[in-house]
Protein backbone atom coordinates (compact mmCIF):
# COMPACT_ATOMS: atom_id res chain seq x y z
CA UNK A 1 0.00 0.00 0.00
CA UNK A 2 2.98 2.40 0.66
CA UNK A 3 4.39 1.75 -2.44
CA UNK A 4 1.81 2.42 -4.18
CA UNK A 5 1.01 5.73 -2.67
CA UNK A 6 4.44 6.63 -3.23
CA UNK A 7 4.48 5.62 -7.15
CA UNK A 8 0.87 7.76 -7.49
CA UNK A 9 2.41 10.49 -5.68
CA UNK A 10 5.49 10.53 -7.79
CA UNK A 11 3.61 9.93 -10.90
CA UNK A 12 1.25 12.88 -10.07
CA UNK A 13 4.59 15.19 -9.74
CA UNK A 14 5.58 13.93 -12.62
CA UNK A 15 1.92 15.35 -14.57
CA UNK A 16 2.99 18.94 -13.34
CA UNK A 17 6.61 18.57 -13.50
CA UNK A 18 6.70 19.12 -9.66
CA UNK A 19 9.81 17.77 -8.46
CA UNK A 20 9.34 15.84 -5.58
CA UNK A 21 12.78 16.34 -3.39
CA UNK A 22 12.88 20.16 -4.95
CA UNK A 23 13.08 22.39 -2.31
CA UNK A 24 11.03 25.86 -2.79
CA UNK A 25 14.30 27.78 -2.13
CA UNK A 26 15.79 26.27 -4.85
CA UNK A 27 13.87 26.74 -8.14
CA UNK A 28 15.31 24.80 -11.01
CA UNK A 29 17.32 27.49 -13.40
CA UNK A 30 14.20 26.98 -16.09
CA UNK A 31 12.33 29.00 -13.32
CA UNK A 32 14.51 32.13 -13.29
CA UNK A 33 14.46 31.90 -17.28
CA UNK A 34 10.91 32.00 -17.44
CA UNK A 35 10.80 34.70 -15.25
CA UNK A 36 13.20 36.63 -17.42
CA UNK A 37 10.93 36.04 -20.48
CA UNK A 38 7.63 37.29 -18.54
CA UNK A 39 9.43 40.64 -17.70
CA UNK A 40 10.70 40.96 -21.35
CA UNK A 41 7.33 40.45 -22.56
CA UNK A 42 5.80 43.05 -20.07
CA UNK A 43 7.95 45.40 -20.95
CA UNK A 44 9.32 46.20 -17.37
CA UNK A 45 13.11 47.73 -17.97
CA UNK A 46 13.55 49.74 -13.94
CA UNK A 47 14.50 47.39 -11.12
CA UNK A 48 13.90 44.59 -12.83
CA UNK A 49 16.12 42.22 -10.59
CA UNK A 50 13.56 43.31 -8.13
CA UNK A 51 10.60 42.54 -10.11
CA UNK A 52 12.23 39.19 -10.10
CA UNK A 53 12.94 38.89 -6.67
CA UNK A 54 8.99 39.68 -5.95
CA UNK A 55 7.50 36.66 -8.39
CA UNK A 56 10.00 34.43 -7.06
CA UNK A 57 8.72 35.20 -3.62
CA UNK A 58 5.48 34.20 -4.56
CA UNK A 59 6.47 31.29 -6.75
CA UNK A 60 8.44 30.09 -2.91
CA UNK A 61 4.81 31.05 -1.11
CA UNK A 62 2.42 29.11 -3.32
CA UNK A 63 4.67 26.25 -2.39
CA UNK A 64 4.96 26.97 1.18
CA UNK A 65 1.36 26.03 0.89
CA UNK A 66 0.35 28.49 3.63
CA UNK A 67 -3.36 28.72 3.62
CA UNK A 68 -6.39 30.23 1.72
CA UNK A 69 -6.55 32.32 4.50
CA UNK A 70 -2.61 33.74 4.22
CA UNK A 71 -2.69 33.71 0.54
CA UNK A 72 -5.69 35.73 0.68
CA UNK A 73 -3.61 38.52 3.52
CA UNK A 74 -0.27 38.89 1.09
CA UNK A 75 -2.28 39.78 -1.91
CA UNK A 76 -5.31 41.72 -0.96
CA UNK A 77 -2.00 43.76 1.22
CA UNK A 78 0.63 43.34 -1.35
CA UNK A 79 -2.65 44.76 -4.43
CA UNK A 80 -3.93 47.98 -2.04
CA UNK A 81 -0.07 48.83 -1.00
CA UNK A 82 0.76 48.89 -4.91
CA UNK A 83 -2.96 50.88 -5.59
CA UNK A 84 -1.71 53.32 -2.82
CA UNK A 85 2.38 53.89 -3.98
CA UNK A 86 0.88 54.30 -7.87
CA UNK A 87 -1.55 56.88 -6.27
CA UNK A 88 1.35 59.25 -4.41
CA UNK A 89 3.58 58.73 -7.27
CA UNK A 90 2.82 61.88 -9.22
CA UNK A 91 2.63 64.03 -5.78
CA UNK A 92 6.33 62.96 -4.33
CA UNK A 93 7.66 66.35 -5.13
CA UNK A 94 5.55 68.10 -2.52
CA UNK A 95 6.35 67.78 1.02
CA UNK A 96 3.14 66.09 3.20
CA UNK A 97 2.02 66.33 6.87
CA UNK A 98 0.20 63.33 8.45
CA UNK A 99 -3.25 64.43 10.42
CA UNK A 100 -4.28 62.42 13.20
CA UNK A 101 -7.01 62.87 15.92
CA UNK A 102 -10.11 61.80 17.14
CA UNK A 103 -13.19 60.91 13.96
CA UNK A 104 -15.47 62.17 17.44
CA UNK A 105 -14.54 65.70 17.26
CA UNK A 106 -17.20 67.94 16.08
CA UNK A 107 -17.05 70.80 14.21
CA UNK A 108 -17.81 73.52 16.93
CA UNK A 109 -14.76 71.90 18.83
CA UNK A 110 -11.90 74.50 19.65
CA UNK A 111 -9.55 71.17 18.58
CA UNK A 112 -11.92 71.28 15.46
CA UNK A 113 -11.24 74.97 14.79
CA UNK A 114 -7.75 74.49 15.72
CA UNK A 115 -7.18 71.47 13.21
CA UNK A 116 -9.18 73.37 10.63
CA UNK A 117 -6.74 76.66 10.97
CA UNK A 118 -3.65 74.48 11.03
CA UNK A 119 -4.52 72.64 7.64
CA UNK A 120 -5.19 75.52 5.51
CA UNK A 121 -1.64 77.28 7.21
CA UNK A 122 -0.19 73.76 5.95
CA UNK A 123 -1.69 73.91 2.58
CA UNK A 124 -0.58 78.06 2.34
CA UNK A 125 3.06 76.92 3.34
CA UNK A 126 3.04 74.73 -0.03
CA UNK A 127 2.37 70.86 2.49
CA UNK A 128 -0.39 68.37 1.10
CA UNK A 129 -2.28 66.90 3.95
CA UNK A 130 -3.26 63.44 4.61
CA UNK A 131 -5.66 61.88 7.05
CA UNK A 132 -7.43 58.97 7.77
CA UNK A 133 -10.14 60.23 6.00
CA UNK A 134 -12.95 60.32 8.30
CA UNK A 135 -15.10 62.81 10.38
CA UNK A 136 -13.76 65.30 13.00
CA UNK A 137 -10.04 65.87 13.37
CA UNK A 138 -9.24 64.38 10.08
CA UNK A 139 -12.34 65.98 8.09
CA UNK A 140 -11.08 69.15 9.58
CA UNK A 141 -7.38 68.89 8.26
CA UNK A 142 -9.21 68.40 4.52
CA UNK A 143 -11.56 71.00 5.38
CA UNK A 144 -9.02 74.03 5.75
CA UNK A 145 -6.30 72.59 3.66
CA UNK A 146 -8.63 72.27 0.61
CA UNK A 147 -9.42 69.28 -1.81
CA UNK A 148 -6.46 69.88 -4.03
CA UNK A 149 -3.96 69.50 -0.86
CA UNK A 150 -5.64 66.49 0.94
CA UNK A 151 -5.04 62.75 0.51
CA UNK A 152 -7.33 60.48 2.24
CA UNK A 153 -6.14 57.21 3.45
CA UNK A 154 -9.13 55.14 4.42
CA UNK A 155 -9.72 52.32 6.27
CA UNK A 156 -12.53 49.31 5.78
CA UNK A 157 -14.21 48.55 9.49
CA UNK A 158 -16.35 45.96 9.93
CA UNK A 159 -19.35 49.04 11.33
CA UNK A 160 -19.95 51.67 8.47
CA UNK A 161 -18.12 54.68 7.95
CA UNK A 162 -18.25 57.10 6.09
CA UNK A 163 -15.39 59.17 4.26
CA UNK A 164 -15.65 63.11 5.12
CA UNK A 165 -17.33 65.28 2.50
CA UNK A 166 -14.13 66.92 1.64
CA UNK A 167 -11.93 64.30 0.09
CA UNK A 168 -15.12 61.94 -0.92
CA UNK A 169 -15.14 60.60 -4.52
CA UNK A 170 -11.60 62.09 -5.18
CA UNK A 171 -8.93 60.16 -6.43
CA UNK A 172 -6.33 60.60 -4.31
CA UNK A 173 -9.08 58.40 -1.40
CA UNK A 174 -7.64 55.56 -0.84
CA UNK A 175 -8.95 52.63 0.78
CA UNK A 176 -6.97 50.10 3.24
CA UNK A 177 -8.29 46.65 3.92
CA UNK A 178 -5.56 46.08 6.71
CA UNK A 179 -4.51 48.80 9.38
CA UNK A 180 -0.40 47.69 8.72
CA UNK A 181 -0.30 48.37 5.08
CA UNK A 182 -2.48 51.89 5.82
CA UNK A 183 0.40 52.63 8.71
CA UNK A 184 2.85 52.03 5.77
CA UNK A 185 1.45 54.57 3.62
CA UNK A 186 1.16 57.08 6.37
CA UNK A 187 4.89 56.83 7.79
CA UNK A 188 6.51 56.58 4.28
CA UNK A 189 4.46 59.19 2.57
CA UNK A 190 4.61 61.96 5.09
CA UNK A 191 7.43 64.56 6.51
CA UNK A 192 6.00 65.21 9.31
CA UNK A 193 3.74 64.12 11.69
CA UNK A 194 0.60 65.98 13.87
CA UNK A 195 -1.07 64.52 16.19
CA UNK A 196 -4.27 66.06 17.96
CA UNK A 197 -6.08 64.89 21.14
CA UNK A 198 -7.94 61.49 20.02
CA UNK A 199 -8.28 57.95 21.27
CA UNK A 200 -6.61 54.57 21.28
CA UNK A 201 -6.05 55.08 17.00
CA UNK A 202 -4.26 58.54 17.70
CA UNK A 203 -1.86 56.60 20.60
CA UNK A 204 -1.56 53.80 18.27
CA UNK A 205 -0.29 55.79 15.41
CA UNK A 206 1.62 58.19 17.83
CA UNK A 207 3.99 55.53 19.39
CA UNK A 208 4.19 53.72 16.52
CA UNK A 209 5.93 56.56 14.61
CA UNK A 210 7.72 57.15 17.92
CA UNK A 211 9.15 53.88 17.92
CA UNK A 212 9.80 53.96 14.09
CA UNK A 213 12.03 57.16 14.50
CA UNK A 214 13.52 56.17 17.94
CA UNK A 215 14.97 53.00 16.40
CA UNK A 216 16.30 54.27 13.07
CA UNK A 217 13.36 52.35 10.94
CA UNK A 218 12.11 55.43 9.61
CA UNK A 219 13.84 58.48 8.81
CA UNK A 220 13.94 61.67 11.09
CA UNK A 221 10.85 63.57 11.14
CA UNK A 222 8.74 66.49 13.05
CA UNK A 223 6.35 65.26 15.08
CA UNK A 224 4.05 67.49 16.70
CA UNK A 225 1.48 67.40 19.57
CA UNK A 226 -1.38 69.78 19.09
CA UNK A 227 -4.25 71.40 20.98
CA UNK A 228 -6.50 73.69 22.34
CA UNK A 229 -5.39 76.91 24.31
CA UNK A 230 -5.97 75.26 27.60
CA UNK A 231 -6.11 71.82 27.08
CA UNK A 232 -4.09 69.22 29.06
CA UNK A 233 -4.36 66.53 27.00
CA UNK A 234 -1.09 66.43 25.81
CA UNK A 235 0.66 68.17 29.33
CA UNK A 236 -0.93 65.11 30.92
CA UNK A 237 0.21 62.31 28.42
CA UNK A 238 4.34 64.01 28.24
CA UNK A 239 3.79 63.51 32.32
CA UNK A 240 3.21 59.98 32.11
CA UNK A 241 5.97 59.85 29.80
CA UNK A 242 8.23 61.52 31.89
CA UNK A 243 7.18 60.09 35.79
CA UNK A 244 6.65 56.76 34.50
CA UNK A 245 8.83 56.16 31.31
CA UNK A 246 11.95 58.23 31.66
CA UNK A 247 11.99 58.22 35.30
CA UNK A 248 12.62 54.41 35.42
CA UNK A 249 15.23 54.66 32.49
CA UNK A 250 13.00 53.19 30.12
CA UNK A 251 13.80 55.61 27.46
CA UNK A 252 16.59 58.21 27.32
CA UNK A 253 16.50 62.07 28.07
CA UNK A 254 17.14 63.10 24.29
CA UNK A 255 14.20 60.67 23.40
CA UNK A 256 11.79 63.45 24.98
CA UNK A 257 12.96 65.91 22.15
CA UNK A 258 11.51 63.58 19.21
CA UNK A 259 8.28 65.49 19.75
CA UNK A 260 7.36 69.11 20.34
CA UNK A 261 3.89 70.08 22.03
CA UNK A 262 2.13 73.95 21.56
CA UNK A 263 -1.39 74.84 21.54
CA UNK A 264 -0.79 77.08 18.64
CA UNK A 265 -1.28 76.40 14.90
CA UNK A 266 1.17 78.85 13.52
CA UNK A 267 3.83 77.29 16.38
CA UNK A 268 3.29 73.77 14.77
CA UNK A 269 3.68 75.21 11.18
CA UNK A 270 7.01 76.94 12.02
CA UNK A 271 8.50 73.80 13.48
CA UNK A 272 7.43 71.81 10.70
CA UNK A 273 9.52 74.28 8.34
CA UNK A 274 12.28 74.56 10.62
CA UNK A 275 13.09 70.94 10.75
CA UNK A 276 13.56 71.50 6.69
CA UNK A 277 15.31 75.16 7.32
CA UNK A 278 18.54 73.52 6.17
CA UNK A 279 18.16 69.74 6.35
CA UNK A 280 16.60 67.77 3.57
CA UNK A 281 16.63 64.66 3.47
CA UNK A 282 19.50 61.60 4.59
CA UNK A 283 20.97 58.61 3.08
CA UNK A 284 23.47 55.94 3.61
CA UNK A 285 26.16 55.28 1.69
CA UNK A 286 27.91 51.74 2.88
CA UNK A 287 28.73 52.49 6.44
CA UNK A 288 28.25 56.08 5.88
CA UNK A 289 25.32 58.60 6.74
CA UNK A 290 24.75 61.59 4.69
CA UNK A 291 22.89 64.15 5.83
CA UNK A 292 21.72 66.76 2.64
CA UNK A 293 21.67 70.67 3.90
CA UNK A 294 21.34 73.40 1.69
CA UNK A 295 24.00 75.48 3.25
CA UNK A 296 27.65 73.61 4.69
CA UNK A 297 28.53 74.57 8.78
CA UNK A 298 31.58 77.03 8.46
CA UNK A 299 34.78 75.72 9.94
CA UNK A 300 34.06 77.06 13.43
CA UNK A 301 30.54 75.50 13.57
CA UNK A 302 31.89 72.10 12.45
CA UNK A 303 34.25 72.10 15.27
CA UNK A 304 31.86 72.58 17.51
CA UNK A 305 29.39 70.06 16.33
CA UNK A 306 32.03 67.49 16.41
CA UNK A 307 32.53 68.68 19.93
CA UNK A 308 28.57 68.13 20.87
CA UNK A 309 28.20 65.22 18.95
CA UNK A 310 31.16 63.70 18.02
CA UNK A 311 29.83 60.29 20.70
CA UNK A 312 27.39 59.32 17.88
CA UNK A 313 29.91 58.32 15.85
CA UNK A 314 31.13 54.77 15.51
CA UNK A 315 34.76 56.07 14.06
CA UNK A 316 36.17 58.91 12.98
CA UNK A 317 34.19 62.38 12.90
CA UNK A 318 31.54 64.29 11.57
CA UNK A 319 32.94 66.08 7.47
CA UNK A 320 31.29 68.32 5.14
CA UNK A 321 31.50 67.40 1.76
CA UNK A 322 30.62 68.04 -1.38
CA UNK A 323 28.62 65.01 -3.59
CA UNK A 324 31.02 62.01 -4.65
CA UNK A 325 28.81 59.21 -5.57
CA UNK A 326 26.03 60.24 -7.86
CA UNK A 327 23.71 57.87 -9.21
CA UNK A 328 19.38 57.29 -10.10
CA UNK A 329 19.23 57.62 -6.23
CA UNK A 330 20.94 60.62 -5.44
CA UNK A 331 18.52 63.97 -4.81
CA UNK A 332 19.92 67.21 -5.09
CA UNK A 333 23.65 66.89 -6.11
CA UNK A 334 24.10 70.43 -5.74
CA UNK A 335 23.62 70.27 -2.05
CA UNK A 336 26.42 70.28 0.42
CA UNK A 337 26.90 66.72 2.70
CA UNK A 338 26.93 66.37 6.34
CA UNK A 339 29.09 62.91 6.43
CA UNK A 340 29.69 60.60 9.55
CA UNK A 341 30.04 57.18 10.75
CA UNK A 342 27.08 57.26 12.32
CA UNK A 343 26.59 54.10 15.60
CA UNK A 344 22.70 53.79 14.65
CA UNK A 345 21.86 53.53 17.67
CA UNK A 346 21.41 57.67 18.95
CA UNK A 347 18.28 58.42 16.91
CA UNK A 348 17.35 61.19 19.30
CA UNK A 349 20.60 62.98 19.59
CA UNK A 350 20.78 62.42 15.54
CA UNK A 351 17.55 64.37 15.71
CA UNK A 352 19.65 67.05 17.74
CA UNK A 353 22.41 67.09 15.71
CA UNK A 354 19.38 68.06 12.60
CA UNK A 355 18.09 70.73 14.81
CA UNK A 356 21.83 72.12 15.89
CA UNK A 357 22.53 72.19 11.62
CA UNK A 358 18.90 73.93 11.50
CA UNK A 359 20.00 76.87 13.74
CA UNK A 360 23.48 77.85 12.67
CA UNK A 361 24.69 81.47 13.07
CA UNK A 362 25.77 81.51 10.06
CA UNK A 363 22.41 80.14 7.70
CA UNK A 364 20.43 82.73 6.51
CA UNK A 365 17.55 84.91 7.68
CA UNK A 366 14.59 81.84 7.81
CA UNK A 367 11.74 83.58 5.32
CA UNK A 368 7.98 83.57 5.24
CA UNK A 369 6.39 80.56 4.49
CA UNK A 370 5.64 80.65 0.56
CA UNK A 371 4.10 78.12 -1.45
CA UNK A 372 7.02 77.94 -4.05
CA UNK A 373 9.49 77.25 -1.70
CA UNK A 374 8.19 73.85 -1.05
CA UNK A 375 6.00 72.89 -4.18
CA UNK A 376 9.69 71.27 -5.51
CA UNK A 377 11.45 69.68 -2.54
CA UNK A 378 12.86 66.43 -4.71
CA UNK A 379 11.28 64.40 -1.87
CA UNK A 380 13.00 60.97 -1.33
CA UNK A 381 11.22 59.71 1.76
CA UNK A 382 9.80 56.74 -0.15
CA UNK A 383 13.56 55.48 -0.02
CA UNK A 384 13.60 55.13 3.76
CA UNK A 385 17.40 54.95 3.61
CA UNK A 386 17.72 54.20 7.28
CA UNK A 387 15.41 51.46 7.24
CA UNK A 388 17.87 49.42 4.13
CA UNK A 389 17.61 46.27 5.73
CA UNK A 390 21.38 45.75 4.27
CA UNK A 391 22.72 48.58 6.17
CA UNK A 392 21.84 47.06 9.56
CA UNK A 393 24.10 45.91 11.94
CA UNK A 394 23.55 44.57 15.83
CA UNK A 395 25.27 47.05 18.15
CA UNK A 396 25.76 45.51 21.32
CA UNK A 397 24.17 47.91 24.54
CA UNK A 398 26.43 49.67 26.68
CA UNK A 399 27.94 47.66 29.46
CA UNK A 400 27.25 49.54 32.55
Amino acid sequence: MGLCRCLSWRFYNSRFEVPVSRSPDNMPPSVSEKIQALLDEAAIGKDRELAADMINAVLKLAHDEPGRGEMKLMARSFKEMRYAFKIFKPYRQRRKVSVFGSARTAETHPNYILAKDFGKRLADAGFMVITGAGGGIMAAGHEGAGLDASFGVAIKLPFEQRTNSIIEGDQKLIHFRYFFSRKVVFVKETHAIALFPGGFGTHDEGFEVLTLVQTGRCDPLPIVLIEQPGGTYWKEWDHFIRKELLAAGLISPEDTALYHITHNAQEALEHIRLFYRNYHSCRYVRDELFLRVQHAPTAEELAQINAEFGDICSSGGIESRKTQIIDEETLVPEFPRIALKFDRRNLARLRLLINRLNTLPSLPPMEGARPEDTQDQRSDRGLGEIAEEESLRIVEPPRS
